[in-house]
């Protein structure tokens, strides 16, 4: 079983709508500094697996997204993604003012991927002030010829996320339904497990659990992500930066992954044999990619 440890220190990070961000810190305060942030309906303790193998040397600083993980559920209407992309600019700006301003390396997936690339593309954007990226399988959006339908894809995804199950009377239901299901087939011992103590809380209306993000907050995004993915510019990233994508020849356990290696301004790569949810199936592998990147570039 994966426990994940109690953080070194906690700082409330408070937004312009009075919602409120929960940031952690792990590792080793005297190792290079890591900002880390998660996908749709997760949360960054879900990530154990993966960020544990960084504890011994990097000073880890965690966080999860508005209405996900440690954080209060708040008005469906603050759930969009400029309000996303807001929110991870006072993260780095309150760690920076917490934790000491020094550089800080970004390892994001998925739709914290995506809110680091937008903002980026504004001009007071923090996430371009990060020394370098490893972004873990972006939702982007540079389809070829022989690609599917990612539209079609995002609405039939949006849909079922709205319509799966959200309330369970013990973790464990949780635990047996990923059993059968194919989102996690791939991953490490334990995840099914570690995803029903990350990503449920005790329900305050009756007995039971319920997810921590509402399954219409997870839908909403999946709904309108695809229009925020076109708008990506990969010829203007502002730091070093890694792609590390999962196998593009496997069926797709979320989105389609589409092979950027024809993008020549991208640094891209792909774990074989993983899915959406690769830091979760080959965590060693993950941090291997991710080294190995950053060494290259002297960044470590």
């Amino acid at each position: 079983m994966w426990e994940v440890p109690e953080p070194l220190s906690a700082v409330e990070v408070g937004h312009d709508d009075g919602s409120v961000t929960i940031v952690r810190r792990h590792g080793n305060p005297d190792g290079p500094r890591v900002l880390l942030g998660h996908g749709n309906g997760l949360a960054i303790d879900l990530y154990y697996p993966f960020w544990s193998l960084l504890t011994n040397d990097f000073d880890l600083i965690v966080y999860d997204l508005r209405n996900h993980g440690w954080n209060s559920v708040g008005d469906r209407r603050e759930h969009n993604v400029p309000n996303l992309v807001r929110d991870q600019e006072q993260v780095i700006d309150a760690v920076a003012l917490r934790y000491g301003d020094r550089p800080t390396i970004g390892v994001f997936h998925s739709l914290s991927a995506l809110t680091t690339l937008l903002s980026s593309m504004l001009a007071t954007g923090r996430t371009g002030r990060l020394s370098a990226w490893i972004l873990f399988d972006p939702p982007l959006y540079k389809p070829g010829p022989d690609d599917p339908d990612y539209d079609a894809l995002a609405e039939k995804s949006a849909g079922m996320a709205g319509r799966r199950t959200h309330r369970f009377r013990r973790r464990s239901d949780f635990s047996d339904l990923m059993s059968y299901m194919p989102l996690l087939v791939r991953a490490v011992p334990g995840a099914s497990d570690l995803m029903a103590r990350t990503i449920l809380r005790e329900s305050s209306a009756e007995e039971g659990y319920v997810l921590r993000c509402p399954r219409e907050y997870e839908a909403q995004i999946i709904a309108y992500v695809r229009t925020y993915a076109f708008l990506v510019d990969f010829g203007s990233l502002p730091c070093p930066t890694k792609v590390i994508g999962s196998d593009p020849t496997l069926p797709y356990a979320y989105l389609p992954t589409f092979n950027l290696s024809h993008i020549e301004t991208l640094d891209y790569d792909f774990i074989p044999e993983t899915t959406h949810f690769l830091q979760l199936e080959k965590p060693a592998e993950c941090v291997g990619a991710m080294r190995g990147f950053l060494e290259e570039r002297r960044l470590v």
